[in-house]
């Protein structure tokens, strides 16, 4: 995990990044729950966001660099997107009845979010965990 302290301030800026294609995403589609904006919502979003950045900068640290930064970067996130958020999305939205729409959309949330967040981690840079 020292990782995530060695890229602090990336992870910082991608938390700033998801959390603005989120506000964006609510604005653009209409999905925005009406009631206001407290404090520990905002802190509950930065850190559901920050730990999420960090996890996804342990996967491009972790990746590997055969098929290009970038490349690896996009597909990371897009693996993680198809195999851990979309079943979770359905899973939760189809139990609490929403439609279709919903299930589609905040999953393409997501996968803006994340898409954004790895734009933000890669051109920032990463530093790898110390070896040995």
């Amino acid at each position: 995990m020292i990782y995530i302290w060695l890229n602090a301030l990336p992870i910082f800026a991608a938390t700033l990044a998801g959390m603005a294609v989120s506000w964006l995403y609510h604005r653009l589609f209409g999905r925005a729950s009406g009631g206001r904006i407290t404090p520990g919502y905002l802190l509950t979003v930065l850190v559901a966001q920050g730990w999420f950045a960090a996890i996804l900068a342990g996967a491009l640290i972790l990746a590997p660099k055969e098929a290009g930064v970038w490349v690896m970067a996009m597909g990371s996130a897009i693996v993680i997107w198809i195999g851990f958020i979309v079943p979770a999305v359905v899973a939760t939205e189809h139990y609490r009845g929403l439609p279709l729409r919903s299930v589609v959309l905040d999953s393409l949330c997501w996968l803006a979010i994340m898409l954004a967040q790895v734009v933000v981690l890669q051109a920032l840079g990463l530093t790898p965990p110390p070896t040995g």
